[in-house]
């Protein structure tokens, strides 16, 4: 971990506040040079060589690492202070801000796991006309290339690549594990005089490749296209756009590291029990289809994961948590920005959640060029913005962020930020977090300037699981609420029993996936426990007297942590012991149901049964008449004088 930072001022273009920076973080300040990576390369190299070096510059990083390439040693850390803090309006009031991006930089956020994909370059075009043609001549000689033609053109006599007609019906698999099944599949014969011929056209032909280059222009062969690796489109109107697409084509040979982007706990998954659907939030929203059902669970596939984070945003009962980074680091950065920048004098501090692309450019392009990130905006870069979803929306507001703004990428679905923002919002009881759908980089300063407010709480340290985090946030945030109503859809809330219709079958207790539903062993009772509610619907779907209803709420009351009775009724007595078993309304509208109805409960006997507990119903079926476990009469045991008293004849047959 970095114990000193190297700070420079940019040629004089930024104020930094080196005594606020080492009493907030504790880090070792070196003296603020003014050109680190051109006269004073000298002071660089020093600090370098000496480790445990974290430095403040986002621009030239290249540099700094090239510089600790020579000298042997590891690549420093680093943190953008000038673009996010320094080149802004109020950067005199800055220094607040820049402790606390310095003492983020410090936390050690763990890396993601990997997977291997190999890509031996084996690649399908799809397209039409000359264009195909000249595309597949230009990768011939880096990848093996198949032109699965759709139309009739007359192929060229370059054998460099394969030609193919036919019409995909279906596709699945990602880069370096595509299946493809094409109909009307023709192979190209290459013998013979004159021109190409073709055999005769099969159905349902499969083929597999590496990579697949869609020069079409038609429908995408996938769901969201760009996010699927492997997968490239081009518009065969746009040459450029054609070009770009084959120069990428052509690099993808090799092997690359998938990040793992989620973990899975099956066990947690509400999707389906005894073949009753519940959840389906992740399947609802995948973009990519990376998500299916498998049984009572789902599986997502990792190859075609793109990491967009909304179902580990959405996901109920934490089944599937983003993992690149886990969900606490998250927690941690909020807290750490947070705590710091009181901690170096400032009050209410406001977040704006960006992403490495889109948001990062936008902020850099503000900062150079326009007004720069007010001094009390804190900018927070995560790799998967649909995975910012309410629980760290509202762990930011407790931790102490005075607001929240989300930055819109114009490549992120909308649904899942939306939606979370709503639930987010109710769960504060303010509107107190936004969506930013800002294109123009002049335009984000203005939609952040003038928006300070104080801090909406005494700030409450997000520890736990994200249902945890956001039941501790939404008390902090709202100490005298009992009740918060949420929006529909909504992973919290309540279970609404219509007592006059229920009977207390309890079906819907063995189907809870959460354990919030339960029964009482010694009474007829049904139990639930709200905190543990993933409003995931198998309950309501499940009740063959459609007794059950969902209300989604927040109940900030300690009656939410413990069961609770939803119904219950007078237990039957035994007619024969007087054990308690059973729903005494139940057994008694049962007997009037069968008695004298039924040719099986003719008899009283048979009705009396209905009566009676497990035991003595045993009992009885044993000593009746007609008892179904009753034999003939057991043979005499024969002995050894009834063998001897037998003629030799007889014995022998014996």
């Amino acid at each position: 971990m970095p114990k000193k930072i190297l700070l420079c001022d940019c040629l004089g273009s930024q104020s930094l506040d080196a005594e606020k920076i080492a009493a907030a973080t504790g880090l070792e300040t070196s003296r603020v040079h003014t050109k680190l990576c051109q006269g004073e390369t000298e002071a660089a190299a020093k600090a370098l060589g000496q480790g445990d070096t974290l430095v403040a510059c986002g621009q030239e990083t290249a540099f700094f690492e090239m510089l600790a390439e020579e000298l042997g040693v590891e690549p420093p850390a680093f943190v953008d202070l000038r673009d996010r803090a320094g080149w802004s309006d109020e950067a005199d009031e800055a220094g607040p801000k820049q402790s606390a991006l310095a003492a983020e930089a410090l936390i050690e956020v763990p890396l993601p796991g990997t997977r291997d994909v190999i890509s031996e370059g084996t690649c399908l075009l799809i397209g039409s006309g000359e264009l195909a043609f000249e595309t597949a001549a230009t990768l011939a000689d880096r990848l093996a290339v198949t032109v699965l033609q759709g139309d009739e053109t007359e192929p060229p006599a370059d054998r460099r690549f394969d030609v193919v007609r036919g019409r995909i019906r279906k596709a699945h698999g990602a880069l370096g594990d595509f299946g493809v099944t094409i109909d009307g599949f023709r192979q190209l014969l290459p013998g013979g005089r004159g021109t190409f011929t073709f055999d005769e056209p099969v159905d349902g032909a499969a083929s597999s490749c590496d990579i697949i280059l869609d020069l079409t222009g038609g429908t995408s062969l996938f769901p969201a296209p760009e996010k699927r690796e492997g997968y490239l489109r081009a518009d065969p109107g746009r040459p450029v756009e054609v070009v770009r697409q084959a120069a990428l084509a052509a690099e993808m040979v090799g092997t690359f590291e998938k990040p793992l982007y989620v973990r899975t706990e099956p066990a947690l998954c509400a999707h389906s029990r005894a073949g009753q659907t519940g959840c389906t939030r992740c399947l609802d929203i995948c973009p990519t289809g990376a998500i299916q059902p498998e049984g009572e669970h789902v599986r997502v596939d990792p190859m075609i994961c793109a990491g967009c984070g909304a179902c580990s945003a959405l996901c109920p009962s934490g089944a599937i948590t983003y993992d690149a980074p886990p969900v606490s680091s998250v927690f941690r950065r909020l807290e750490t920005l947070a705590r710091t920048f009181r901690r170096a004098g400032g009050a209410a501090p406001r977040l704006l959640v960006h992403d490495a692309d889109h948001g990062a450019e936008m902020i850099r392009l503000a900062a150079r060029f326009g007004r720069g990130l007010p001094a009390d905006v804190i900018p927070f870069e995560t790799t998967a913005l649909a995975g910012f979803g309410h629980a760290e929306m509202v762990a930011a507001l407790a931790a102490g962020f005075s607001r929240v703004d989300v930055l819109m990428s114009p490549r992120t679905e909308r649904d899942t930020p939306e939606r979370e923002t709503a639930l987010a919002n109710a769960l504060t009881g303010q509107d107190a977090v936004r969506l930013l759908d800002v294109a123009d980089p002049d335009a984000l300063p203005e939609a952040l300037y003038g928006g300070a407010s104080p801090a909406l709480c005494a700030p409450a340290l997000p520890m736990g699981t994200r249902r945890q985090v956001a039941r501790v946030a939404a008390k902090a945030l709202q100490p005298d609420a009992e009740i918060v109503d949420l929006p529909q859809g909504a992973p919290y809330g309540a279970v609404l029993v219509d007592t006059d219709a229920c009977t207390l079958c309890l079906s819907c207790v063995s189907l809870c996936p959460s354990g919030a539903l339960g029964d009482n062993p010694d009474k007829p009772q049904l139990l639930f426990q709200e905190d543990a509610c993933l409003q995931c619907g198998l309950c309501e779907n499940i009740c063959p007297e459609d007794a059950i209803a969902l209300e989604p709420r927040m109940n900030l009351t300690d009656g939410a942590l413990s069961q609770q009775v939803l119904n219950e009724e007078e237990p039957f007595a035994c007619i024969e012991c007087g054990a308690l078993f059973g729903v005494k309304s139940t057994v008694e509208r049962i007997t009037e149901k069968l008695a004298g109805n039924h040719a099986m409960f003719s008899n009283p006997d048979a009705i009396r049964m209905i009566q009676m507990c497990d035991d003595c119903r045993v009992q009885a079926q044993f000593h009746s008449q007609n008892n179904p476990f009753q034999g003939g009469e057991r043979p005499r045991v024969r002995t050894t004088e009834d063998y001897m008293g037998e003629s030799p004849s007889k014995r022998r047959d014996h």
